[in-house]
């Protein structure tokens, strides 16, 4: 079992101290697959002039940015950080960058607009777009701080997390988040490169999660070894299935997840998609006619 994480109390657009580093402020856009609402992290000293990093300005919503000024008030923006272009992270941000004037980072967006599916929050912000595209490696300096870029793709194919290195810490965006299971929707999605960026911060040693959404991971190495448990035992469940006949993907979701609310079988229908797909990629199943959402699938 995964040792969830639950939240703490908090208001909407208060700014509070969560670490020597770190404050979080929390939009009001609770939901399904935002949990409480996007968590906006402010990296840096609270003293006057300090200059700080602001990480996932969130979605586009007056009193979140009108909160986010308030919080960074006699303070110096020098960076406005964006995990990737999910319209609950990016939108906010160029309001933001443009009143702070402070350059937008990120990894670059799709090459086209991905519309993972309309049971989803997960759509990208269309106009976004970073000053300065991450590839991963780039260490971002401030005043008493240094933020490195680790590409964590999978959730997103332009997803990045940052590590503040004085904290050995990692703002995990929606690749690692403590109250629930990430969503990896194809076609952007990709679960291989899932696992692949998993096994990648759990090789790191984090003393502490950030997530976008809901509280921190603070002890990191058994809640990651059961993440990735969690995602392997789904995978053998799916070849399970398909060992005893089943063949589409609409067979599948209600014997795996009889015991989830069945509002959530389009977002699991997309999980168990994005496994199907990576073990196509390793030869062990196959789509007809071709790895669609709707394919007839057997194992090879």
């Amino acid at each position: 079992m995964i040792p969830f994480v639950s939240m703490p109390p908090f208001e909407y657009g208060r700014a509070d101290v969560v670490s020597p580093l770190i404050q979080r402020v929390i939009a009001g856009n609770p939901g399904p697959f935002t949990f409480t609402g996007t968590g906006t992290y402010i990296v840096g000293r609270s003293d006057v002039g300090a200059g700080v990093a602001v990480i996932d300005p969130g979605p586009l919503d007056e009193a979140h940015l009108a909160a986010l000024l308030a919080a960074v008030a006699g303070r110096r923006v020098s960076h406005v950080l964006v995990t990737h272009a999910h319209r609950d992270h990016a939108p906010l941000a160029r309001p933001f960058a443009e009143t702070v004037a402070a350059p937008i980072l990120a990894a670059r967006p799709p090459a086209r607009t991905i519309h993972a599916s309309a049971a989803l929050d997960e759509e990208d912000d269309e106009t976004f777009a970073p000053d300065i595209v991450l590839t991963g490696g780039e260490v971002i300096e401030g005043d008493g701080w240094a933020l490195e870029a680790l590409a964590t793709p999978g959730h997103a194919s332009n997803h990045m997390a940052f590590v503040l290195r004085e904290e050995n810490a990692l703002f995990s965006g929606d690749h690692v988040m403590g109250w629930s299971t990430t969503v990896v929707a194809p076609p952007d999605g990709d679960m291989a490169a899932y696992m692949d960026s998993l096994d990648q911060v759990i090789a790191r040693g984090f003393s502490t999660l950030w997530p976008t959404h809901g509280a921190p991971v603070t002890d990191p190495g058994p809640f990651l070894a059961a993440y990735k448990a969690h995602r392997l035992a789904r995978e053998a469940q799916i070849i399970e299935r398909l060992t005893g006949g089943d063949r589409r993907i609409s067979e599948i979701v209600p014997n795996l997840y009889a015991a989830v609310d069945r509002r959530l079988w389009p977002a699991a229908s997309l999980s168990v998609w994005a496994h199907l797909i990576a073990l196509e990629a390793t030869g062990r199943a196959v789509g007809r006619p071709g790895p669609g959402i709707d394919a007839e699938w057997t194992l090879t």
